[in-house]
């Protein structure tokens, strides 16, 4: 019989390493960085992507426009392929970069090749395997360690959303920018074993029966993964919102049993915790993901304090993955299912 878990649970643990690896790639691949994210030619950078990848490119054009100060925006690969006229104008020239981690999701394949005629716009892509599709049809940057058994994404999303927020760094000849991802680099180990021990504890003494996820700015992108990960293991319904937008309408649905967890940044934090607060009135269990515990967020009913106060919020926001992968894996565990080979889905995804 499978033992359940056997490739999901070690590919979280070992995100430590992927990022290591990720950024010693880099050191490697500065051309990539000087030919693409440094090019004047650019006046927008588009990143697409697919499910997780898709959730990836939110975050990584969220760290461009704020680091590198250049308009950045992320679509899903079909709106680029099938709407392309809703995302480019003839007016501006187009870095596109796709986001996948096999290199093979047709959908990213099928935007990019559809670019391949037009003339304001060019190509480059982030992957985890060298010899994928997506690396030969365009220049990537390579995550080695990324690469995954599990069908959900994990390790492999931590590592490749560290590196180009790394190159977004170094594309921006921020020294501050470049020590904060380092020290991400180095905090990541310690934070995947406390997260590990803090989720594991949690589920165990909990039921809950509905998941929310919140987060704003580079953290968005982050809220929309940790919802999709608990939905594709443990098949239970979550939700993810903006912070305050999840106030306007989405809150009806919160009631005793609602597991309300918030990416809780630096940057917006007294209006994030006010939405905990209220959430928290209307019967849910409260999860605060943060850099610092405090005064402020002892009303909580869980507080996970990963560090890096002293950060940026999009520095730190791959810090709060490994929390929020154990929390679909150990979700998964208790009920049963495998969350190495979720039903009806595929590690690559073909139209």
């Amino acid at each position: 019989m499978t033992k359940f878990g056997q490739f999901t649970y070690p590919e979280i643990s070992a995100q430590a390493d992927a990022l290591q690896a990720a950024w010693a790639q880099l050191e490697r691949q500065q051309d990539w960085i000087q030919s693409y994210l440094l090019n004047p030619a650019y006046d927008e950078i588009i990143f697409i992507g697919s499910g997780s990848s898709y959730y990836q490119a939110l975050s990584m054009a969220s760290t461009c426009r704020a680091w590198l100060g250049k308009s950045a925006s992320a679509y899903p690969s079909s709106e680029l392929f099938l709407f392309r006229s809703q995302a480019m104008t003839d007016q501006r020239r187009y870095l596109v970069i796709g986001v996948s981690r096999s290199g093979e999701s047709s959908e990213v394949i099928l935007a990019l090749e559809s670019l391949r005629d037009v003339p304001n716009a060019d190509m480059a892509g982030i992957s985890c395997y060298e010899d994928s599709r997506l690396a030969q049809l365009a220049p990537c940057l390579i995550s080695p360690l990324g690469k995954e058994k599990s069908t959900v994404m994990t390790k492999s999303f931590s590592s490749m959303t560290f590196m180009m927020q790394a190159a977004i760094a170094k594309a921006a000849e921020n020294e501050e920018r470049i020590r904060e991802m380092e020290r991400v680099m180095k905090a990541d180990e310690d934070v995947v074993s406390r997260s590990d021990a803090f989720i594991r504890k949690l589920v165990d003494g909990h039921d809950f029966n509905k998941y929310i996820y919140l987060g704003m700015g580079t953290a968005y992108g982050i809220s929309l993964e940790a919802c999709l990960k608990v939905k594709e293991m443990s098949y239970v319904w979550t939700e993810a919102y903006g912070t305050l937008e999840f106030r306007h309408g989405p809150k009806s649905v919160v009631e005793p049993g609602t597991l309300v967890c918030l990416l809780l940044s630096e940057q917006a934090r007294s209006y994030e915790l006010k939405a905990a607060k209220e959430m928290q009135e209307y019967g849910a269990f409260v999860l605060l993901l943060t850099a610092r515990e405090g005064e402020d967020t002892a009303f909580a009913d869980a507080v996970l304090d990963i560090g890096g106060a002293d950060l940026s919020d999009d520095a730190r926001s791959v810090l709060y993955l490994p929390a929020l992968q154990y929390l679909g894996y150990y979700t998964a565990m208790k009920r049963g299912v495998n969350p190495d080979t979720p039903r009806n889905l595929t590690q690559v995804v073909i139209i």
